[in-house]
């Protein structure tokens, strides 16, 4: 049996999935398990953490008995959801609270006691990231002073902390490690020396003992077993999800643009060796590869985007499934007025206010639901116009085009709006797995099986869709979108 495989686990939000790519990055197996979310008071958004690992399993299982078992894997890479974090015990690798996730707003009181205090200038120059609940810092601190298990273990010192990719590796690995992309998005992460800052975790109260292993992203990594898959698998990558999805564009280019439009949209922009913050948006790590090298990322997300289409769906009764709004958009002329804040887990870049509501707001007898579903994608569009202006004037060069991936990139309305918005054509990438392909390839390099060209090359551009709005007409929309947002988001 030969072992010629690249396995892809790709832990997302809403569910986690599993795919085998040859090695040419086309995939030949796949498995998806759904996670639920729950949402237990407003703001709060977590997760069984058992739930997560038990997804896992069953997904690579799933694909291991479709291709013939373990020993047909050459390399496995692990993305995870970012910012999730993870509270569990040392002893008996048990999670002592539920994964809070990463659009939950409940460390916000904690956020804001920083602030007060003077820290954000110091935070956001050692970790390029603005203070705000979104980042996994505060959460911890949120577990340490609200959760009796936590601080029972803190002070038995059997507390272990992390985000998911630590968690999973902790229960499947036999050690909990994280790499550089996810670490830097904790706010406890040092950008200029990449190890964890002992600074920063006092003034967050976590103790850096707590803290998982920082590893490469991409190298020899340890192995993942479980008693189902029939052996062991030899971990090759581990990163971040969204800067798995940059990627699997081939995005190893300084100034290379992508947006994933997810249950959020997150745009990301390789920035080469460039580490400094900049203003509005947030600076992170895209990867440290085998030959030694450390590329940065721009980053700013959109905080609600699927998850506003599931809100349609399942909470107001609009749409009967996600498909639906794109052709209700174009049913009709013009939103009639509507106009939508997509803002149910706060504002993020470069707006940062998450005390931010959701505001359905321009409503009359003429809006149907047509209407309000075309605000609703057209609120998306803006938002993600929004942080890419942000993001432009610290790039190389302003972006010619963006490529673009994910579940709602199906919706050609939304697409051809966000070419509209932006001025510049928008291209949708021919892969429907851009984050699963990103982690296969760089288990490739990690397993120095592939190299860069290759990714890019597996994903070559689907289709483009160029700007039909003037220069003119998009500006005007744009001011009255900008004197929206700053009006919604004081309500």
């Amino acid at each position: 049996m030969t072992a010629e495989l690249l396995l892809a686990i790709d832990q997302g939000t809403t569910s986690t999935r599993a795919i085998a790519f040859d090695r040419d990055l086309r995939p030949v197996a796949a498995a998806s398990v759904p996670l639920d979310t729950a949402h237990p008071q407003p703001g709060w958004v977590e997760q069984d953490p058992m739930a997560i690992v038990d997804s896992v399993v069953e997904s690579v299982a799933r694909v291991l008995e479709e291709v013939g078992g373990p020993g047909r894997i050459a390399a496995t890479g692990l993305d995870n959801q970012g910012e999730t974090v993870v509270a569990w015990s040392a002893d008996d690798l048990r999670p002592l609270a539920p994964a809070i996730v990463w659009q939950c707003r409940r460390s916000l009181p904690i956020v804001e006691r920083l602030r007060a205090a003077g820290r954000e200038p110091a935070i956001r120059e050692r970790t390029g990231l603005p203070l705000d609940p979104y980042f996994s810092a505060g959460k911890l601190t949120w577990l340490l002073e609200e959760c009796d298990e936590v601080r029972r273990a803190a002070g038995d010192g059997t507390l272990r902390f992390g985000t998911v990719d630590a968690w999973l590796t902790a229960r499947l690995g036999g050690e909990a490690r994280t790499d550089p992309s996810t670490a830097s998005r904790t706010q406890l992460f040092s950008l200029r020396d990449l190890e964890w800052d002992d600074e920063l975790a006092a003034w967050f109260g976590v103790a850096p003992d707590t803290l998982p292993r920082i590893v490469p992203t991409a190298g020899e990594l340890g192995e993942l077993s479980h008693g189902r898959w029939g052996g062991s698998l030899a971990l090759h990558a581990m990163a971040c999800d969204q800067q798995a999805a940059l990627a699997g564009h081939g995005a190893f280019a300084a100034g290379s643009i992508k947006a994933t439009y997810g249950t959020g949209v997150f745009v990301l922009a390789n920035a080469g060796s460039r580490r400094t913050g900049t203003p509005d948006v947030e600076t992170s790590i895209a990867w440290t590869l085998p030959d030694g090298s450390t590329s940065a990322v721009l980053q700013g997300g959109v905080f609600t985007a699927g998850a506003l289409v599931d809100w349609l769906r399942d909470d107001l009764a609009l749409i009967g499934d996600a498909a639906e709004t794109g052709r209700l958009a174009e049913s009709v002329a013009d939103a009639a007025g509507v106009r939508v804040l997509p803002a149910l887990a706060g504002l993020g870049a470069p707006w940062w206010r998450p005390n931010a509501r959701a505001v359905v707001a321009g409503l009359s007898a003429a809006a149907t639901r047509a209407h309000v579903v075309r605000a609703c994608l057209d609120g998306i569009a803006h938002r993600v116009a929004d942080v890419i202006e942000a993001m432009t004037p610290s790039m190389p060069q302003p972006p010619d085009a963006l490529r673009v991936d994910g579940g709602l990139t199906a919706n050609r309305y939304l697409v051809q709006r966000q070419a509209d918005l932006l001025g510049i054509p928008v291209d949708v990438a021919e892969a429907a797995e851009s984050t699963a392909l990103g982690i296969a390839g760089l288990a490739g390099i990690g397993a120095r099986l592939l190299d860069p060209a290759s990714i890019e090359r597996a994903n070559p551009v689907g289709e483009r869709l160029v700007p039909r709005l003037s220069d003119e007409e998009r500006g005007a929309e744009r001011i009255v979108w900008r004197r929206f947002v700053t009006l919604a988001a004081e309500l």
